[in-house]
């Protein structure tokens, strides 16, 4: 049983920032972090690579940064200049052997 716990979700001021955390109880190649925003389906936000390879979202690029900590199974999302269309909720993801796991969800708002 695979299972991942996400943390660092909250309210923010547009232009604000928040880091999020993910911890898995086994390690997991990739691992990202997707954004459902209300109304709308779940969209990749980042992924990275054991190796330190990092994947962005195009509107994601150069605000966000995904970090990963292999020997604690941890991946981080750093958010920076914060936008309301940010807002959502960010869910973890990991394969493992083909198979996607899943966290349960934190909350982010930004508000205007």
């Amino acid at each position: 049983q695979v299972q991942l716990v996400e943390s660092g979700g909250g309210l923010v001021q547009a232009g604000g920032s928040l880091r999020l955390s993910c911890a898995a109880s086994r390690s997991l190649n990739p691992m990202g972090w997707y954004r459902q925003a209300p109304g709308k389906q779940r969209e990749l936000v980042a992924a990275i690579t054991s190796g330190g390879t990092a994947d962005y979202a195009v509107s994601e690029k150069g605000r966000f940064t995904i970090s990963r900590d292999n020997a604690k199974n941890t991946v981080y999302l750093q958010m920076n200049s914060l936008k309301p269309e940010d807002t959502g909720i960010y869910y973890c993801n990991g394969r493992l052997h083909l198979r996607d796991y899943w966290g349960q969800g934190t909350q982010v708002t930004v508000s205007s």
